[in-house]
C-alpha cells in the first residue's frame, strides 16, 4: 500500500532505475537498476535449467544447503541489515534489528520443513512430495528480510528453483538476503530480479514461472490471480487485513489496553494483521479508553528510526501518510472523536503522522472498511454479548487475524472459533504468540493459501501417488 517510489530513466544507458530514498529525511540512499525483460527472460531460463537438479537432491541435502545460506546471511549482514532497513522504510532500529534477529533463527522451522517432505506410506501406496517448478517469490517492504525467508525457503527445500523480487522500496534490504543465500547454493537455484510493478507482473504473467508468491495488498492479489490465471500457476498470496479486536466485559483491562495499543502502532501501524477495529463493551468502553489513550502517550515517540528513543518512525511514504491523514479527517468530519495525537518531527521533509487515538468509530467512517497500514489506535463501543462481538468482528471483506479479550476462557474460545480469520489471539496478539508449527492464513480477501507450519508448507510442493501392486492376501 501507498509505497510513493520512483522509478526513472538512467541517461546513461537509458534503463530504468529505483530511486531508493530514506522517507525519514528524503535523502536518496541508492539508485538500483531495474531488471530489463531480457535480463528477466534469461533468469527465468536458467532458473527452469537449475531445477531438475536440485529437485533430485535428497531433502535432507537441500535443506542442510539452506542452512547453510542462513548461517551465511548471519555472518555477512546481520549487523548491516537492520539499519539499511530503517533506512530504507523507516522501520525503528530495534524493531529491525528484532526482526533480522528473528529472521535468523530458522532450524526448527527448517526442520519442520525437512520432515513435512516425507513419504508418506499407505499401505502398498507411498505418497511422495514433487516440486512444483519455477517460483517467483514477490516479497513487501514491512518486513524486508523476514517476509522473502517465509516464502522462499519452502519454496526451494520443496525443490523448486525461485527469483525473489523484493519491494521497490527495500531493494538494498532484499538484494543482501538472496546474494547470501545464493553463495551457498547450486547456481541458478535463487536469483534477484529488481523493480517496481511492471517487473513483478512480467514474472507473473511469464509462460515459465509455474508458482507466485506474494505477501502484499489484497488489490494486487487480486490482480496477480487475474493475470496468472490463463496459464494455471499455483499461488501462495498473503494479503491485507482489517483486524477486530474484542474487549469483553469481564477482559483484564490493563492488559487488553496495552495490546491495543502496541500492536496497533508496532512499525508504525504497517502491519497487514495490525489491530486496526477495537470493539469494546459498552460498561467499560470510557475507562478502557482513558486507559489506551494515557498508555499511548506515556510509551510511544515518533521520530527517525535511528534516533535513540523513537519506536515509530516515519510512514513509508508521503503517499502513505496522505491516506492515514484522509481516513482520519473522514473519521473525525463524521463524529469520531480524536482522544490524543502526538508530536511529530518539526523538521522536514519526512513522511510524520502523528500516533493518533480516535473513538466513537462507526460504520459509515472510512476508517471502518478500509486498510489504514498507519499509527492509528481506532476504538468502538458494542453492547457486549457473544452474538454481536461474533457479527462485528466478521463484518469486513478481510480475514487475517483478530483477538479476544475476556478472563472467561471458554467463552473467549467460543468468539475465537466463529471469528472468520486464519489466526486468532485469545488474551494475546496471535502474531507474536503463534508457535513455529502453525499455519499463516488469510480467509476471505487477506488470502489465497497459506504459508508456513506444515500444512503451509504443502503448498510448495504436489503429493504424487506411487501404486504398487498389493501383495496376495495369505490364505488360511
Amino acid at each position: 500500500m501507498g509505497q510513493g517510489v520512483v522509478i526513472e530513466k538512467d541517461n546513461a544507458n537509458g534503463s530504468n532505475v529505483i530511486v531508493n530514498k530514506n522517507p525519514a529525511t528524503d535523502e536518496v540512499i541508492s539508485k538500483v537498476p531495474c531488471s530489463s525483460t531480457a535480463e528477466l527472460d534469461a533468469l527465468l531460463e536458467t532458473a527452469q535449467t537449475a531445477q531438475p537438479a536440485w529437485a533430485l537432491l535428497d531433502v535432507a541435502k537441500r535443506i542442510q544447503l539452506l542452512k547453510d545460506g542462513m548461517a551465511e546471511l548471519a555472518k555477512l549482514h546481520k549487523e548491516e541489515l537492520p539499519p539499511l532497513m530503517t533506512r530504507e522504510m523507516g522501520k525503528p532500529l530495534s524493531e529491525a534489528q528484532e526482526e533480522v534477529d528473528e529472521a535468523l533463527e530458522k532450524d526448527e522451522f527448517l526442520q519442520l520443513l525437512q520432515d513435512s517432505l516425507q513419504p508418506k506410506q499407505h499401505n502398498s501406496c507411498l505418497v511422495v512430495r514433487q516440486a512444483v517448478g519455477v517460483v517467483v517469490v514477490l516479497s513487501p517492504w514491512n518486513f524486508p528480510v523476514d517476509e522473502i525467508l517465509y516464502l522462499l525457503l519452502p519454496a526451494l527445500g520443496s525443490g523448486n528453483t525461485a527469483i525473489v523480487k523484493p519491494s521497490e522500496v527495500t531493494p538494498e534490504t532484499g538484494a543482501k538476503v538472496v546474494s547470501a543465500l545464493a553463495s551457498v547454493l547450486p547456481p541458478g537455484v535463487v536469483q534477484l530480479a529488481q523493480g517496481d510493478g511492471a517487473v513483478g507482473a512480467y514474472l507473473v504473467s511469464h509462460p515459465t514461472v509455474d508458482m507466485v508468491c506474494m505477501t502484499g495488498s489484497s488489490a494486487t492479489g487480486k490482480n496477480i490471480l487475474g493475470s496468472a490465471a490463463p496459464s494455471m500457476k499455483r499461488f501462495v498470496l498473503e494479503l491485507g487485513g482489517k483486524d477486530p479486536m474484542v474487549v469483553l466485559e469481564d477482559a483484564d483491562l490493563n492488559k487488553a489496553a496495552k495490546d491495543a495499543a502496541t500492536y496497533s502502532l508496532s512499525n508504525t501501524g504497517q502491519v497487514c494483521c495490525s489491530v486496526e477495529r477495537i470493539y469494546v463493551a459498552q460498561s467499560v468502553y470510557d475507562p478502557f479508553c482513558d486507559l489506551v489513550t494515557k498508555y499511548t502517550r506515556d510509551n510511544f515517540k515518533v521520530g527517525n528510526g535511528m534516533d535513540e528513543g523513537v519506536n515509530v518512525g516515519p510512514l513509508v511514504s508521503t503517499m502513505q501518510r496522505d491516506i492515514v491523514a484522509k481516513q482520519v479527517d473522514d473519521a473525525v468530519q463524521k463524529g469520531a472523536k480524536v482522544l490524543y495525537k502526538s508530536p511529530i518531527p518539526e523538521e522536514k521533509p519526512g513522511s510524520f503522522y502523528p500516533v493518533t487515538v480516535v473513538a466513537d468509530i462507526t460504520k459509515g467512517m472510512d476508517i471502518y472498511t478500509q486498510e489504514t497500514f498507519g499509527p492509528v489506535v481506532a476504538l468502538m463501543p458494542f453492547d457486549g454479548t457473544e452474538t454481536e462481538a461474533i457479527r462485528l468482528a466478521n463484518d469486513t471483506e478481510y480475514g487475517l487475524s483478530g483477538a479476544v479479550y475476556s478472563q472467561d476462557v471458554p467463552k473467549a474460545q467460543r468468539i475465537a472459533a466463529q471469528i472468520q480469520a486464519g489466526q486468532v489471539g485469545i488474551n494475546c496478539y496471535a502474531l507474536e504468540c503463534m508457535d513455529v508449527a502453525c499455519p499463516w492464513v488469510g480467509f476471505k480477501s487477506s488470502g489465497y493459501n497459506y504459508h508456513s507450519g506444515v500444512e503451509g508448507f504443502h503448498n510448495f510442493s504436489l503429493p504424487k501417488s506411487l501404486v504398487f501392486v498389493p501383495p496376495p492376501e495369505e490364505e488360511d
